[in-house]
């Protein structure tokens, strides 16, 4: 048998232990294997705040000063009522994570991680980063970190959760390290953005002779196989044991759960899974609520994050009839059901504390070309039903799609206005057109990015309402609304929607 070493390695937001390794080490050990966990992401960024040396400015000094105060701000709830100090511990912390990442022309925050001349969509930098990994500004971490659990534990295998853009010259750094250091373990790279990278239309692997096997999906089965327990399939319950002591920013503790992969519409244009033709594959509703149930049991004073790209229709009718009855928060489509003030009564019973609503447009011609599926009279009944239910709503709106103008963009400001009161955050995201998608079949497309890993690309907006357009639109008009302005500022910096339930008075 094999013995497995499973990293996630930093940036990403450290509120909750990382779901793919969640469901990683779950199958690992309902298969006997033997196995490690490192959370590099949480170890890593409290590596660089317990470092904080020589500030030079007054408002850097303060923040070194209160940096283990800020951090455990964070953790206490009465924090959550109080916005003002909140804002100001993230602000704080960002601001030592960027003092300390600057002498590596990095930019460290609690959500990113940039470089002033490496780019995460250039293959041929990622090769440079795990080519001179001493000079990434969490090399002095995990050359101790690696060479303390090489020494100790010695795994066959090292498998990177590799999910968002922000972890990708990280990772490679780690890999670098790992192959000089080790060059007898097998390197498994795996993770979201690895299956974006892998099912892109143009995809060719750069990496051959540094990683030795490339994951695209869900992992489980090709782990156990690598193990040496074979792939032999099945379904197994996340195991947050291994994170148990990690110190997350996070007033409860947070159980990220899917229950699916890809989407169940899967008919919107503008969405990435089309794009890559990812297939859904979702548990029985019944099975999965049974997976939370146990969750709540172990974890009573938890909040489930349901991180579904969209949680099924049998899901939520599920949910409604039982549910964890410990808060929980998840996507979810605008559906008839939503608008039903009794189901919606029911969701808050079983402990829905929060759902985030993909609206995206106020006007129904855009919803339509985008292959939506929705109606914008019942976006509207759903935002007052689900508000009255209790629940909070965090909705998300793309601008600058190729359907929509300014007069469409301005339907959109009115609906938002118009149903203020029924919305408790929001998400103002600009289209970006993904590699191979539906769209860009009709569209004059460019590269913006010379990256060979980049996976969208520019395009000459039909309607003349380009990305600075629309830029100067939300700045200009969009958020200098009062009414919409004040819902904006409600999100919490960094952390965004992970952080929003713990905003609602339902979390508590």
């Amino acid at each position: 048998m094999k013995r497995i070493l499973l990293v996630h390695p930093p940036v990403s937001k450290p509120s909750e232990s990382p779901a793919g390794l969640a469901r990683l080490a779950g199958a690992l050990k309902a298969g006997g294997a033997q196995f490690r966990v490192i959370d590099a992401n949480m170890e890593g960024l409290r590596f660089l705040l317990d470092d904080c040396t020589e500030p030079t400015d007054t408002w850097t000094r303060r923040a070194c000063r209160r940096i283990n105060e800020n951090l455990a701000v964070l953790q206490r709830r009465e924090t959550y009522r109080n916005r003002g100090r909140y804002i100001q511990a993230v602000t704080e912390i960002n601001r030592v994570l960027a003092h300390r990442s600057g002498p590596y022309r990095s930019n460290v925050s609690l959500n990113n991680f940039t470089h002033d001349e490496l780019s995460p969509v250039k293959s041929r930098d990622l090769l440079r980063a795990a080519q001179t990994p001493q000079d990434n500004v969490f090399y002095p971490y995990f050359r101790s970190r690696l060479a303390e659990v090489l020494g100790e534990y010695a795994p066959d295998v090292v498998g990177f959760s590799l999910t968002f853009l922000s972890q990708a010259l990280t990772t490679m750094a780690m890999v670098g390290f790992l192959k000089e250091q080790a060059p007898e373990v097998r390197i498994v790279l795996g993770g979201g953005l690895v299956t974006s990278w892998i099912r892109g239309p143009a995809w060719r692997n750069p990496f051959s002779g540094l990683v030795d096997d490339l994951v695209a999906g869900p992992g489980e089965n090709a782990l156990l196989t690598l193990a040496g327990l074979g792939g032999a399939g099945g379904h197994f319950l996340p195991d947050y044991e291994p994170f148990r002591d990690y110190p997350y920013l996070s007033p409860r503790p947070v159980l990220p759960y899917s229950a699916s992969s890809g989407c169940y519409w899967g008919k919107c244009s503008f969405c990435p899974e089309q794009a890559e033709a990812n297939p859904y594959l979702g548990l029985p509703a019944e099975r999965a609520v049974h997976d939370m149930e146990e969750l709540a049991r172990a974890e009573p004073s938890g909040l489930i994050h349901v991180c579904d790209n969209a949680m099924s229709p049998s899901l939520l009718k599920v949910m409604a009839q039982g549910g964890p009855r410990i808060p929980w928060y998840g996507f979810a489509r605008i559906s008839p059901a939503l608008a039903d003030p009794g189901f919606c009564s029911d969701l808050k019973s079983s402990g829905c504390v929060m759902l985030k609503l993909g609206i995206e447009s106020g006007d129904q011609r855009v919803l339509d070309e985008l292959g939506k599926g929705i109606q914008l009279h019942e976006s509207a009944q759903v935002l007052k039903i689900v508000k009255s239910s209790g629940i909070a709503t965090y909705v998300y709106l793309l601008f600058g799609t190729p359907p929509e103008d300014e007069a469409a963009a301005k339907k959109t400001l009115e609906f938002i206005g118009q149903n203020r009161d029924y919305v408790d955050f929001l998400n103002l995201s600009i289209f970006n057109l993904p590699k191979g998608s539906p769209d860009a079949a009709g569209l004059d497309t460019y590269d913006f990015s010379q990256g060979d890993l980049s996976l969208y690309q520019g395009f000459v907006h039909p309607r003349g309402w380009d990305r600075r357009r629309v830029r100067r639109f939300l700045d200009k008009e969009f958020k200098r609304d009062d009414a919409i302005a004040r819902i904006v500022r409600r999100d919490p910096p960094s952390f965004t929607s992970n952080h929003a339930p713990f905003f609602t008075s339902g979390v508590w």
